[in-house]
């Protein structure tokens, strides 16, 4: 993968100056060293508070002089700061890259194999997930961050599912490490499908877009793997053509009728201000709506659950974003940026930052899903125990565009193939061959 448009050094620099504000610069007497770091501008602001405390800690430790950047992502700021210092080969010696970043910049990246394999020997072998994001060939070129990383699963009212919809969301998904028999019955054309109907019904439809912006293309790729239906394989073979395709197809021409009228013009925050206003049974999203739900409606927020997505054909799949930690290979301090990525992934520092920010954060080891945040954290207490994969859940982490060679697979994701795949057939009248036709020229571009 390459950026779209050339960018000579000047403008790379006059990009990356642009991009980032010093929010804070943290100074030790004797420092051995000095390191720049990049970091995401968290939602939760006193996310960014904790950070930046860890950080000092550190550095006081180890006296290395630290300037730390918090970096928003809205207008895709830390996307042009990443691509300005990758260009200009200058900037923070250390960055938090979202989702196909590393992949995108990999030439310019630091190999951190030994920082994984001692993170791994403490804490477990990271999944097939983030390694899929996180490794080119054999190496990691970052570290799965615990900092933003958010599942995307359903949000759903307790009082509505259960008066309308004939589902007690509390007995399918306790707050307990106990697998039911509901949990079983909870399938995309079981139970998914007859609650989508009841709550259009009462005028309160699924708040699930099929619009061109991360939240929608999350939602509508892991419902399509759901049931077995992949765009391209691991090789770089289009496998789109398939029965499994075409039962998930028909599968979305019976659930687009239930949903809003504008489903196919949601953006991120569309779901989120549905939840807020009464206005839905269930969303996809991380707990942020949830949370802001506390703020601005608290009566509806009392009957928030999160839970694990439904299971189609070929099983459970959870759309999943992610941060990773990443050093430049013209960093001026690698060994401290390596230090730092350990000290930040160590238990202690992953649980108070977790705490910090209501559970929003999934650390990357599942050997860290027993903090007890998730447990307490409501009210209603334990909306958001299911919130992390756990293994009861007996679901798959996943992101738009897998198994696909991630220069391909960000394509199938930036463009929205499955949204408007859908969109063909549910919305544009197409026959589900004629659109799997569209879809498959579609990838050949991709591939070239």
């Amino acid at each position: 993968m390459s950026i779209s448009r050339k960018m000579s050094r000047r403008r790379a620099l006059q990009l990356a100056a642009a991009s980032t504000l010093p929010l804070v610069h943290m100074r030790t007497a004797g420092a051995a060293g000095k390191l720049s770091l990049g970091f995401w501008d968290h939602w939760v602001p006193q996310g960014n508070d904790v950070m930046r405390k860890q950080v000092q800690a550190w550095a006081a430790q180890n006296k290395v002089d630290v300037s730390l950047d918090f970096i928003t992502s809205s207008g895709n700021k830390i996307l042009v700061t990443i691509a300005a210092e990758d260009q200009a080969r200058a900037g923070h010696d250390m960055m938090t890259f979202p989702n196909w970043e590393v992949h995108n910049h990999a030439r310019n990246l630091e190999l951190l194999d030994d920082v994984v394999a001692h993170l791994e020997g403490q804490y477990g072998r990271l999944d097939e997930f983030y390694q899929y994001l996180a490794k080119t060939g054999e190496h990691w070129r970052a570290v799965p961050a615990a900092w933003g990383n958010q599942d995307k699963g359903p949000c759903g009212r307790l009082d509505l599912f259960k008066q309308y919809c004939g589902i007690d969301l509390q007995a399918m998904y306790p707050a307990k490490p106990v697998h039911t028999a509901l949990a079983d019955a909870w399938t995309y054309e079981g139970l998914f499908l007859k609650a989508a109907e009841a709550s259009k019904k009462i005028g309160k439809p699924f708040g699930i877009g099929l619009g061109t912006t991360a939240d929608s293309v999350d939602t509508a790729g892991a419902i399509f793997a759901s049931f077995g239906a992949q765009f391209v394989d691991a090789k770089g073979n289009i496998t789109l053509k398939s029965d499994n395709t075409r039962r998930a197809l028909e599968f979305f021409k019976k659930l687009v009728p239930l949903l809003p009228p504008d489903v196919y013009s949601f953006d991120d925050a569309t779901d989120n201000r549905m939840l807020i206003a009464d206005q839905t049974t269930m969303i996809y999203n991380p707990p942020s709506a949830w949370a802001v739900a506390l703020r601005d409606a608290p009566k509806v927020a009392e009957q928030c659950w999160t839970f694990p997505t439904p299971a189609g054909p070929s099983g459970r799949f959870m759309p999943m974003n992610i941060f990773q930690f990443a050093i430049w290979s013209f960093s001026r301090n690698k060994s401290a940026a390596k230090d730092l990525i350990v000290y930040l992934m160590q238990r202690e520092q992953v649980h108070e930052r977790s705490n910090v920010t209501l559970g929003y954060d999934i650390p990357p080891f599942d050997s860290m899903l027993d903090f007890d945040i998730w447990e307490k954290a409501g009210p209603p207490v334990g909306t958001i125990y299911n919130y992390p994969v756990r293994p009861i859940h007996q679901m798959k982490r996943w992101i738009t565009g897998m198994p696909a060679p991630p220069a391909i697979a960000v394509q199938i994701y930036n463009q929205a193939l499955p949204c408007n795949l859908v969109a063909k057939v549910a919305q544009s009248g197409q026959s589900i061959e004629q659109a799997i036709a569209w879809a498959e020229n579609e990838l050949q571009g991709y591939i070239g």
